[in-house]
């Protein structure tokens, strides 16, 4: 089969490798039928996790298999799986859990004890684990890992299942249940920004500003019932929840200048660069921040059920539909958020 690799800054290829095969009878193959990059791959593919071992204490040095959020076709299952069955359309999160350690029962699945920390698809961080950019991919603990996709649910416009829709609705969701009719900040430059707005008024906030320098994205934004803005201004006491996704602590600080009194603050940027937080203002406002990989499985039923509703679009923010055959040329271009389809899936 083929994994798509990485190779160098905004540089990617096919490469043969042998297909997986079944290790145990709780393991499954499944075959990509719609992947998507994630903000992590778009700044791979940049080369800022190469470039950041002194700051991060790794890097993430070529080649190795790209790509950690997909839909997929179940091809293959041991013998002791139960929960899905060849033929079916499933959700592959992007980390490895095992779904039974102590971590995983409390949903802190991207923190599980039974696999090398940090084990994810489409970087070689935590052991080799493959990508989901390949013909067909291992999945080693398939009735805690798959989630199957609802019916009637296009997988093109759920392809961010696997990280940055599910991610989005955590971000915010909760939240907005504590608070109802909350106000919202949204301080982003790709997809989990956008995602956020049209869960935030699906949900019920009352008044969703976002902040990103690029024309089109604000366009989209406003398109899902926010306000807009090319630049944040300090507004003090403004918002009683923050999301920034930028990987800027110099935006990730005006959004927690921007809080009410014990507001909270959601960063869902990768921070490869370091900078200085406004720690004073933060502690006279009283702030809650918090600065975390997301432990996704435990969130993905909630997301598709949210998406099932028919209350909000993530399909809008799908920029390109794109050939699977296409992969190597296309995926280093700079798109919000291209899906690529696997012919006659």
């Amino acid at each position: 089969m083929r994994e798509l690799t990485y190779v160098a800054k905004r540089t990617v290829e096919w490469r043969e490798v042998p297909d997986p095969k079944l290790r145990s009878d709780g393991e499954a193959i499944v075959a990509p039928v719609a992947a998507t990059p994630c903000d992590v791959d778009s700044a791979i593919l940049a080369g800022h996790a190469t470039r950041r071992k002194q700051h991060i204490g790794y890097s993430v040095e070529p080649p190795f298999a790209l790509g950690h959020e997909c839909v997929a076709r179940v091809v293959e299952t041991g013998d002791a799986v139960t929960a899905v069955a060849p033929g079916d359309l499933v959700v592959v999160p992007w980390s490895i859990n095992c779904g039974t350690c102590d971590r995983c029962r409390a949903g802190l699945t991207a923190h599980c004890t039974t696999v090398p920390y940090m084990a994810m698809y489409g970087a070689p961080i935590g052991g080799n684990w493959g990508g989901l950019f390949s013909d067909l991919v291992r999945v080693p603990y398939a009735d805690a890992m798959l989630v199957p996709l609802p019916t009637g649910l296009d997988p093109v416009a759920l392809a961010s299942a696997s990280d940055n829709w599910s991610l989005a609705w955590r971000l915010v969701a909760p939240h907005l249940t504590a608070r109802p009719g909350a106000r919202v900040l949204v301080v982003a430059r790709g997809s989990i920004g956008l995602y956020v707005c049209d869960i935030a008024r699906a949900l019920g906030a009352a008044e969703v500003l976002y902040v990103d320098p690029d024309p089109e994205h604000r366009a989209l934004a406003r398109d899902f019932g926010a306000t807009t803005a090319e630049t944040l201004e300090p507004l003090p006491q403004s918002y009683d929840i923050a999301v920034e996704a930028t990987g800027r602590v110099d935006q990730l600080g005006l959004a927690v200048k921007c809080l009410t009194p014990e507001g909270i603050c959601e960063s869902a940027g990768n921070h490869f660069r370091p900078g200085e937080l406004p720690l004073l203002d933060m502690y006279l406002t009283g702030v809650t921040l918090r600065v975390a990989r997301d432990s996704v499985r435990a969130h993905i039923p909630d997301a598709l059920a949210l998406a099932a509703s028919g209350a909000v679009s993530p399909g809008k923010v799908v920029s390109h539909v794109i050939d699977w055959e296409d992969l190597p040329a296309a995926l280093p271009e700079k798109h919000l958020k291209p899906v690529f389809v696997r012919a006659g899936s």
